[in-house]
């Protein structure tokens, strides 16, 4: 346990500095969100195995404090990132980065999953950390609408932990139709689908 001498500090936000698509990028993160200290495991791969276009229009779904989202639209500067999260510090935190990170492109908003997105046949591409705990009812939700909100021959691309890998790969099937896995590491899966 921490002393009351250390909260002060504690509150403070954290600063994280990375490189993440060939971009430096610097993110503000606070005790609480989703890998305060340092970008995880699972979005370094991730980000290594999307394939992204500059006019590409994507959704970081369960954004966090950014870094899928804001390395995204680095890499897109004629296209346009929607980071949603049911999280409003999550979404402040993406927000306060986009600006701190000069992307005029990304925004944030509050959303659970894609309540508050409202799009149809749009987005080239929906990008998600998956958490380990999602559940077949919720995962059954995102899939579908996901598959309403992209343009046909949109993708969808998830990373999830390996134990999620054979869930995932059936329910992209059931809904997409189709699955291909773009990597599997020691812990993590990442997988995609594209909609016909």
């Amino acid at each position: 346990m921490y002393l009351r001498n250390d909260i002060a500090k504690l509150k403070q936000d954290l600063t994280i500095q990375v490189n993440l698509l060939d971009h430096d990028l610097t993110f503000k993160t606070r005790w609480g969100v989703f890998s305060p200290r340092a970008i995880d495991e699972g979005t370094q791969l991730f980000l290594k195995h999307v394939d992204i276009q500059e006019s590409d229009k994507c959704l970081d779904l369960g954004c966090g404090y950014g870094p899928i989202g804001l390395a995204v639209a680095k890499s897109c500067p004629r296209g346009e990132v929607h980071m949603v999260d049911k999280d409003f510090i999550a979404v402040e935190l993406s927000n306060t980065n986009a600006k701190l990170n000069n992307t005029n492109n990304a925004q944030a908003y509050l959303s659970d999953a894609f309540s508050a997105v409202g799009k149809t046949d749009y987005f080239d591409q929906v990008l998600s950390n998956v958490p380990a705990k999602v559940g077949r009812e919720q995962l059954s939700i995102i899939l579908y609408d996901a598959y309403d909100a992209l343009k046909p021959g949109g993708k969808i691309t998830f990373v999830t932990i390996n134990g999620l890998r054979h869930f995932i790969k059936d329910n992209f099937k059931s809904v997409f139709g189709n699955y291909k896995k773009l990597k599997q590491g020691q812990k993590y899966t990442i997988a995609q689908a594209i909609k016909s």
